[in-house]
């Protein structure tokens, strides 16, 4: 039997760092009140850096198009999956997240070592991953994934205005603002939206 300073000196010769790609993963569109849940997952280039990553929500529009653009071009791989109405309504919404960013991470052309989600919850994924609290303020892969989840389900909406003129998705991108329950009020609900959620479900007639 080896001794406890025999086992403690092979520990040490351990190495506990994770090496290798590492993913970062952002979601959006929990809060709204129709559409799906949108995740992205995105390996960086340490070689290649993208200046002005920041949290989507901080970026104008226009910058975010621009850096959309870039991520695509310049990341080492990325992947936009999303989470289905009807699985919202099915799981419940943080469920439903959970899965869209299951998808992104499989979705990876290359696989990472280690996943950085935003936040304080983590999907069920078979390599090692950390959550991140205020992650896509403060790392540059999670950063990269929420601007590609935002400008993509942004672009979703705005799809969804032109099937649904009334609503006016291409202003409050699902939201529920003053507009959108008047609208919901007036209309009741579309098929693109989340019926277990309470706003919708008064609508229904």
């Amino acid at each position: 039997m080896r001794s406890k300073k025999s086992l403690l000196l092979e520990q040490k010769t351990l190495n506990w760092e994770t090496h290798g790609l590492v993913a970062g993963v952002d979601e959006a569109g929990r809060g709204p009140l129709a559409g799906p849940v949108v995740a992205a997952a995105v390996i960086l280039d340490d070689l290649n850096p993208i200046r002005g990553l920041n949290d989507s929500k901080k970026l104008t529009a226009k910058r975010r198009e621009a850096l959309f653009d870039e991520i695509r071009a310049r990341a080492l791989c990325c992947a936009i999956a999303e989470a289905t109405v009807q699985e919202i309504d099915q799981l419940n919404i943080l469920q439903a997240t959970m899965l869209a960013m299951k998808r992104a991470v499989e979705a990876l052309r290359l696989p990472p070592k280690l996943v950085l989600v935003d936040g304080n919850r983590l999907p069920t994924l078979a390599i090692r991953a950390e959550a991140i609290v205020k992650g896509d303020a403060l790392v540059p892969a999670i950063s990269a994934a929420s601007i590609l989840a935002k400008v993509h389900r942004d672009r979703l909406c705005e799809a969804m205005h032109q099937r649904y003129p009334a609503y006016g998705f291409d202003q409050h991108k699902g939201y529920g603002t003053a507009q959108h329950l008047a609208a919901l009020q007036a209309h009741g609900p579309a098929d693109c939206h989340r019926m277990t959620f309470a706003p919708v479900a008064r609508s229904v007639r």
